[in-house]
């Protein structure tokens, strides 16, 4: 245990890091001609602390009001996913340096990125209400800010989602406080199954997860480039996070996490491997990663930090393809250097060797339940179809895309990351680690080649309109209350 002249400079230097992104946020509106600098040393400043909690020992508990049990905490599982966020936060700041982007785009996305780190801390009901909400504002803002027609209705349309399951959320966060009489997630023990099953919805909608979480293929693909990066790479994790911790706080819903996690990384698998649009199929498969992300909890982590390396990467080099349509794609060969980036980043997301997808596959297969290997095994294969489809595009030394000028650096910078993290869990390079990621792979890329590259089924919108959103939820509701009681 550290001393209490060893505790304090360590609580100040958390509560200095929360605060800073919101400071700096409303300082770039005073100094507009350093928006970028300023937004980019903040993201830093966040990868420097989410690596110094990698040594942290013991985790830092921050408790704010003590008798509410409203409480941060600060672990490795936070350190995860805090480098994560400042990570893809820089990549896209970036991409966006030589974009003309407003004072108004990089305070937002400061913004966001502080109530997202704050999310990735807290430890109970009423401190992640108020970090979500933020970030909710700011991600809307950030969708908005082309100001089209369709963008300003895509944002309202998130906005809109996005605020009723927090409402959910909050009664749900009542009732379990009228419980125990705490905030705290560990309240969640003995709560009555309603209040398990409004606050569970309302993160399965905030996380984009199973059914719940269909709002996310629109939202992701119709925002600019950038901004899909930032809410695949890091947002939908706001809503994640609270699931896994709660998944190691309280063991009694361990088990309906992890089956949660089964259940989208099977669904938005299947909807990605028959998807003809690049964008779709990428927020697809978003909603199935984080399926990984929930089956196995005690792990959750490194997949997280993974996958939104691997997929702001992906939508980043989306918005620099000729076209969004696979089927034209086969028919407009892209530059060979972006084919390689776009292969690096395939590879690794379907769980190739010397990537750092491979190990977190492996380390995420290897804390799985019994009942849960097969299932995520097809998940696995499918993603290994869904890639496929970038990998075996046609590509020439003179492509016919156009690429941004920064496109380069975010890539520079996320692209080795890929490489270096390959040997966290070094113990996966075993042969039989290998030989099965190899065979996923190679039947994955057959199964495309001579079945799903030539199919024309086009699976029906219905469940992502407006209208069938919110009934959705009340569905889920119903079923997650069966589900608690059962």
């Amino acid at each position: 245990m550290p001393s209490l002249g060893e505790a304090l400079p360590t609580t100040g230097v958390a509560i200095a890091w929360i605060a800073l992104p919101f400071f700096l946020g409303f300082t770039i509106y005073l100094l507009p001609k350093l928006d970028r600098f300023i937004a980019l040393c903040t993201a830093f400043a966040s990868a420097a602390y989410a690596l110094q909690l990698f040594v942290q020992q013991p985790p830092l508990t921050l408790k704010l009001l003590d008798h509410f049990g409203v409480t941060l905490v600060v672990d490795q599982l936070s350190g995860y996913f805090i480098l994560t966020n400042a990570l893809v936060t820089a990549a896209v700041i970036l991409y966006c340096w030589h974009s003309g982007k407003t004072a108004f785009f990089y305070a937002q996305a400061i913004i966001l990125h502080g109530s997202i780190n704050a999310a990735f801390v807290c430890a109970d009901f009423i401190s992640l209400y108020v970090a979500l909400e933020v970030s909710g504002i700011a991600a809307f803002l950030l969708i908005a800010y082309p100001r089209t027609d369709r963008s300003i209705w895509v944002a309202l349309r998130y906005l809109f989602i996005s605020n009723t399951a927090m409402l959910f959320y909050l009664v749900g966060a009542v009732l379990a406080y009228q419980t125990n009489h705490s905030f705290s997630f560990a309240s969640l023990r003995g709560a009555p199954p309603e209040a398990l099953a409004l606050i569970f919805l309302g993160l399965l909608v905030k996380g984009g997860i199973f059914v719940s979480g269909l709002w996310l293929p629109l939202t992701h693909s119709e925002a600019e480039t950038p901004v899909s990066a930032l809410l695949s790479g890091v947002v939908v994790k706001a809503g994640v996070y609270p699931l896994v911790r709660c998944a190691l706080m309280v063991e009694e819903v361990d088990p309906l996490i992890r089956l949660f996690g089964v259940g989208t990384a099977l669904l938005g698998v299947f909807y990605a491997v028959f998807e003809k649009d690049t964008k779709r199929m990428l927020a697809f498969h978003t909603v199935s990663q984080l399926g990984f992300v929930l089956a196995a909890p005690k792990v959750a982590g490194f997949y997280a930090l993974t996958h939104g390396l691997v997929k702001s990467v992906l939508f980043l080099i989306a918005g620099a393809l000729p076209s969004r349509n696979f089927k034209e794609l086969q028919h407009k060969p892209i530059n060979t250097t972006l084919w390689i980036a776009l292969v690096i980043a395939s590879f690794s997301i379907s769980g190739f060797p010397m990537l750092s997808g491979f190990g977190a596959k492996v380390l995420t297969t290897k804390n799985l339940l019994p009942w849960q290997i097969i299932a995520m095994n097809v998940a696995a294969l499918g993603t290994a179809i869904s890639f496929a489809k970038f990998i075996f595009l046609p590509h020439k030394a003179d492509g016919e895309e156009v690429v941004k000028p920064g496109f380069w650096l975010p890539m520079i910078l996320l692209l080795p990351a890929l490489i270096a993290y390959s040997g966290m869990y070094y113990q996966a390079y075993t042969l039989t680690n290998i030989m099965k990621a190899l065979a996923i792979i190679g039947i994955g890329w057959l199964a495309y080649l001579l079945i799903f590259k030539r199919a024309v089924l086009k699976l029906p919108r219905v469940m992502e309109q407006f209208e069938h959103l919110i009934g959705g939820m009340s569905l889920m509701l119903l079923l997650l209350f069966w589900m608690v009681l059962a």
